[in-house]
């Protein structure tokens, strides 16, 4: 099969999918030869039949032995616009590939002894990461094929509670109402990572399954400016464009949308939330993974979120050229990575917000209470 062909079937395999109307069947036994749930539906802060079937469950197989190459050998496939999410634990630093996490959408791995969950909604344009451990044990989590709002539904292997993806929330079943802890997974260019950690290690392509890494999924979907009305039911919250990227920061019950226009204009903002100063930083040279070729997209940017304080002392930025920063306390120039790569701060790292970006549409469906913050 061409590729042309195979991005076309793809498409047409996912919208006959989110054709399907709001799941009576999510409460189903769904498909014949799968089995029954065991979620206990009684449980639920999202009734189970506003939910809308995307595919049986596992359909987007997990990735659940994740394999590791060096960023020389990534290179050999991975452009270096191309977006990847960032973790760093315990001094390791691994990059996991927008182009694999979208064939996937869920990765469970282990990094040092901290389980992780490193997700991805193409309909949201997100990628969060989350501690899978959760009351007393580690859960390991697929593709429920259920979407709420236009936003993934995942399920873990052990009490198949399904959860929301854009806050890591049960929201069917033993744990509805619960919310995983979120991990600082910035996502940034491959060039940006490269720079930041050159031992760092990278999601392999070897992952068990015949995926076209690389190719796009849902060609233009960002620059269409609608949600798919067949998977999303609520009216847009008008305060900014369905499909603009926003940097969304919470502390406490304060959340705050940063939009990438505003963003791509001042190239940092630094805001409150919840009596906590952050700054998040705007620079180019990230693809849209919206392309044919997920290399070749249109530059959209990309923007992470840090806390503002080093060893109990706050500091203030300013722009310093493209994708770099400069803190007006010491003259040290930072990069988008965090790092300070000049100055009397040299190879110190700013803290990484636990935050995320988010199409603005499928945010404000599930946090309408969100200030929206664009100075």
């Amino acid at each position: 099969m061409s590729q042309s062909a195979r991005r076309g079937l793809t498409l047409f395999v996912l919208t006959g999918l989110l054709a399907t109307p709001p799941a009576q069947a999510a409460a189903q036994e769904n498909y014949d030869d799968e089995p029954a749930w065991r979620t206990d539906l009684s449980k639920y802060i999202v009734h189970p039949d506003s939910l809308a079937d995307a595919g049986r469950r596992d359909r987007v197989p997990s990735i659940n032995d994740p394999k590791f190459v060096s960023s020389e050998e990534a290179a050999e496939w991975l452009g270096d616009r191309e977006p990847v999410a960032v973790l760093t634990l315990g001094g390791e630093m691994r990059a996991y590939p927008v182009q694999i996490l979208l064939y996937h959408d869920v990765v469970n791995d282990w990094i040092g002894d901290t389980p992780v969950l490193v997700s991805f909604c193409i309909l949201c344009g997100s990628s969060i990461a989350f501690d899978r451990r959760f009351d007393g044990r580690v859960l390991e989590f697929g593709y429920a094929g259920l979407l709420n709002n236009s936003n993934l539904v995942m399920y873990d292997k052990q009490t198949e509670t399904w959860w929301g993806q854009i806050v890591g929330e049960g929201l069917v079943g033993d744990y509805a109402g619960e919310r995983l802890d979120m991990i600082a997974a910035p996502v940034m260019s491959f060039k940006d990572f490269k720079a930041s950690a050159p031992d760092g290690r990278v999601l392999s392509r070897d992952t068990g399954f015949d995926k076209p890494y690389g190719e796009g999924r849902l060609v233009e979907y960002d620059g269409n400016p609608n949600p798919i009305k067949r998977v999303f039911w609520k009216d847009v919250d008008v305060r900014l464009s369905a499909k603009e990227r926003v940097m969304v920061i919470e502390s406490g019950d304060d959340i705050v949308a940063v939009p990438y226009e505003a963003l791509g204009e001042r190239r940092l903002i630094t805001t409150d939330v919840g009596g906590t100063e952050f700054v998040v930083f705007w620079g180019p040279g990230t693809a849209s993974i919206y392309s044919e070729v997920t290399a070749d997209g249109h530059d959209v940017g990309a923007a992470v979120a840090y806390y503002t304080e080093i060893d109990g002392r706050r500091l203030r930025f300013k722009p310093a050229g493209e994708g770099r920063f400069e803190d007006r306390e010491t003259g040290s120039v930072w990069t988008l990575a965090g790092d300070a790569i000049e100055g009397p701060l040299a190879g110190r790292s700013l803290r990484p917000a636990e935050a995320a970006v988010h199409f603005w549409f499928v945010w404000a469906a599930y946090r309408p209470e969100t200030r929206v913050v664009q100075r």
